[in-house]
């Protein structure tokens, strides 16, 4: 007589546990005083530091070394110069180009931000980029003509680089950003929440699915099919913002895998506060606080939004840096969670084999 042992749940499943994702170990929930206090902490802190850190960005922004460019001789360039320091201290980088042709091709690549031109009979001209947006339209307009005023001239202004029919603000690449940005937060956190144990290829399949759809529908929102807000290629710019929000998913995922319940109000603050306000997609990194300038070339969303805006108006300015940096991000913020994981597969692995 023959008897037909039934593996054990543990054994069929044994071969899927080791490739799955394990969950963080369960966290008691906080009860009582903790229960009621510790959320009212957390949101205040991250209020705060947002109130914060947008009124410090601009609450009353003004430039720091705004690279502009004077076209004349050295002594024009020298007067030019000190005319801009006396109204703006320090705010400021003056370069000299030989010919307008030359300075005109740095404006439309934003090298610089505008450029004074000097012609033969002392007649002033100001090149700026109106897709810059209104305030630092405003800010080098306003400098400039004071500088013109002086040598007693009326100053001539040209728009190189016009701002979209659909974006007269230049503001919508800052409002693209952050819907995928606060998509891909909110991606990163629910992905944890809803599939704790998905496996790790599962969980990568996922975030190439909701960042590839969500780069399609922004670029056919802000393109020529939506607003016609940003006029870059439709294929550029959907491969860009997914790209971005690849990134700021697997950030979000990193960080909440590396420091569990607190990784989340962590990541709102770093991904959310710190990257959108420094992103330069309301006004560029030189208008930012000394002490909020670097931030704007680390997190996903700066690059990106100059990535974009580039690909969009400037000649593709910043282009290759915002792919690298964004792939780079994914790839180093997945290998984090992948890592994480290696731990919780080997006592599983350890076990089959005894």
């Amino acid at each position: 007589m023959s008897t037909r042992s039934t593996p054990l749940p543990s054994t069929v499943h044994s071969k899927h546990r080791d490739h799955v994702l394990g969950a963080a170990p369960p966290q008691r929930p906080a009860d009582g005083l903790k229960g009621v206090l510790m959320p009212v902490v957390v949101v205040l802190v991250i209020g705060s530091i947002f109130v914060s850190v947008y009124l410090a960005a601009f609450h009353a922004p003004e430039p720091h070394d705004l690279p502009v460019a004077v076209v004349g001789t050295a002594q024009q360039t020298r007067q030019t110069a000190n005319g801009l320091e006396r109204g703006i201290p320090g705010g400021f980088e003056v370069k000299r180009y030989a010919d307008k042709s030359a300075v005109g091709h740095a404006v439309q690549d934003r090298t610089v931000y505008a450029a004074y031109v000097t012609a033969a009979d002392g007649s002033p001209e100001l090149l700026y980029a109106g897709a810059n947006g209104p305030s630092v339209t405003s800010t080098v307009s306003n400098a400039f003509s004071a500088v013109a005023r002086t040598s007693g001239r009326t100053l001539v202004e040209k728009d190189v680089v016009p701002a979209a029919d659909g974006d007269t603000r230049s503001m919508s690449v800052f409002y693209a950003a952050f819907g995928l940005v606060l998509a891909g937060f909110l991606f990163g956190m629910m992905t944890f929440q809803m599939a704790p144990r998905l496996e790790f290829r599962w969980r990568m399949t996922s975030l190439a699915s909701f960042s590839v759809p969500g780069g399609v529908i922004v670029a056919l929102l802000t393109g020529s099919l939506g607003f016609g807000a940003l006029p870059g290629p439709f294929l550029g710019i959907t491969g860009l913002v997914a790209l971005m929000g690849a990134a700021v998913g697997s950030a979000t995922m990193a960080i909440m895998r590396l420091f569990g319940r607190g990784g989340l109000p962590l990541a709102s603050i770093v991904l959310l506060t710190l990257g959108n306000s420094t992103s330069g997609g309301t006004l560029p990194a030189a208008y930012l606080p000394g002490w909020l300038r670097p931030l704007s070339e680390i997190p996903p969303v700066g690059v990106g939004v100059r990535a974009i805006q580039g690909l969009s108006h400037f000649d593709n300015d910043g282009l290759v840096q915002g792919i690298t940096m964004l792939a780079g991000w994914t790839m180093l913020c997945a290998g984090l969670v992948f890592w994480r994981d290696v731990p919780a597969r080997r006592p599983t692995a350890t076990a089959r084999q005894a």
